[in-house]
């Protein structure tokens, strides 16, 4: 039998690869300055490929520098933890690497505090890279004396510089809010006590300007199933922290699934919460058996209660949002449709005919309008990050969404460039990668100022 997340755009690639002046259909922005980086598991050698878990693999950092309105550079590079480095230099020698490596951080990249940071899931060391994605090794940035770190999905607050992670190990009763500053000190620590004897899968949570919100859901670590579990008597709710610290309030709601959150922002009384969420139970070892929706959660701190409606019902996930209004009010959203969901996405407008398996979503959230911009069958498109137009004027959608998409007549795959205010229309640029770059989780632009 064989794996669909080791076949086809899911597959591993074999090597490293540094190319440098690539080609380039279209424009580059001449005032864009900086990285784009994307991070997935990218295993090195798996043992039985029916038992393999998606979600593992040693982490690959996919790269491309622009300056000058030239693509400078393209590197892909494995994230290399003790174990992963030791395998590596086991393939260099000519000898077969283990079935099973303990994965490097494989989730998100982030910049802060002047560092490139590969992050990985519940507990694992944050992992520091150089400039042009070597590896420097682990970074105790955002550590507490507990050995919690930035989680999967630590979030820059744009007005304070401060990083905010929500930090958890498996096995522990409680899990950490910890606010880093700009400068990379830890700055507060916040413990959350969690209920039950396993621990649930807090993979991401929402900031808003006052609050941080958890999700704790029936999706939990076993030491019976690899890695996680449906369990229907764990009782789904959501918490809310205050940022400054104090106890947690948990309200109970029905069984979900939160795979991402878009965005969170609060008038002091309710907070609004955009997120990706499913209907449980899930099976978690093909993700692409479910099909999740876009949703608004309105919670209303003085009745205590959580309002759930439907924003967008078409299978879509990966949500962003320009990083400057991140736990501020927003407008905007953007997810992506990628082959993981089966279902064709029809875009509203004039074509309504036309349906795209492998599409980018731009969410009016005010007008209650979408706009895609599909790509062909083949084309599987991942995340797009946001690059806010150096030259603008702060508006929410002056800037350009970036996104790898594969280009199944090359066999490689290319760095598209979307506008954000012309998104269906024909992309401002797109750079002709050398290789093929796999679907993966997640990344941003990291701008050289």
């Amino acid at each position: 039998m064989s794996n669909r997340y080791l076949e086809g755009p899911f597959a591993p690639v074999k090597e490293e690869v540094t190319a440098l002046d690539l080609p380039v259909t279209g424009s580059l922005p001449a005032d864009l300055e900086g990285r784009y980086l994307r991070i997935g598991p990218n295993p090195l050698g798996v043992e039985d490929p029916t038992a393999h878990f998606w979600a593992l693999g040693a982490g690959m950092v996919h790269g491309v520098r622009i300056r000058d309105g030239r693509a400078e550079w393209y590197r892909n590079r494995w994230v290399r933890s003790t174990e992963v480095a030791d395998a590596l230099d086991k393939l260099r020698d000519g000898e077969e690497p283990p079935g099973f490596i303990l994965p490097s951080p494989n989730v998100h990249v982030i910049g802060h505090a002047g560092r490139t940071l590969a992050l990985v899931e519940a507990g694992g060391l944050t992992h520091e890279l150089g400039y042009e994605l070597d590896t420097v090794g682990p970074c105790p940035m955002g550590a507490t004396p507990e050995g919690f770190s930035a989680n999967a999905h630590s979030k820059v607050d744009p007005r304070t510089g401060d990083l905010h992670s929500l930090a958890y190990l498996m096995g522990q009763p409680f899990a950490q809010h910890i606010v880093t500053d700009p400068a990379g000190t830890v700055t507060r620590v916040t413990d959350i006590p969690l209920a039950g004897e396993e621990t649930p899968f807090l993979h991401d949570f929402a900031l808003s300007q006052n609050y941080v919100i958890v999700f704790d859901i029936p999706l939990v670590f076993s030491m019976e199933a690899v890695p996680f579990r449906w369990n229907p008597a764990h009782q789904a709710r959501v918490g809310v922290l205050p940022r400054t610290g104090g106890e947690v309030r948990w309200l109970p709601v029905d069984p979900f699934f939160v795979s991402h959150t878009l965005n969170a922002y609060d008038d002091g009384s309710t907070i609004t919460v955009d997120l990706i969420r499913s209907a449980g139970p899930m099976d978690v070892t093909d993700p692409g058996g479910i099909e999740p929706t876009l949703d608004r959660w309105t919670i209303d701190l003085a009745a205590g209660t959580v309002d759930q409606r439907r924003v967008d019902d078409r299978p879509q996930d990966f949500p962003r949002v320009n990083d400057a209004f991140a736990s501020l009010p927003h407008r905007f959203g953007y997810s992506a449709v990628s082959p993981l969901y089966g279902t064709p996405f029809t875009p509203d407008g004039p074509h309504p005919d036309e349906a795209f398996t492998n599409a980018l979503v731009k969410h009016d959230l005010v007008s209650g309008t979408t706009e895609v911009h599909g790509f062909a069958r083949d084309a599987a498109v991942g995340e797009a990050a946001f690059a806010a137009n150096p030259s603008g004027g702060g508006e929410e959608d002056d800037g350009y969404l970036m996104a790898y998409v594969a280009d199944p007549d090359r066999g490689a795959s290319d760095l598209v460039i979307l506008s954000a205010q012309d998104f269906t229309g024909p992309p401002v640029a797109r750079v002709h990668l050398p290789v093929r770059v796999p679907l993966g989780f997640h990344g941003n632009w990291i701008p050289d100022a």
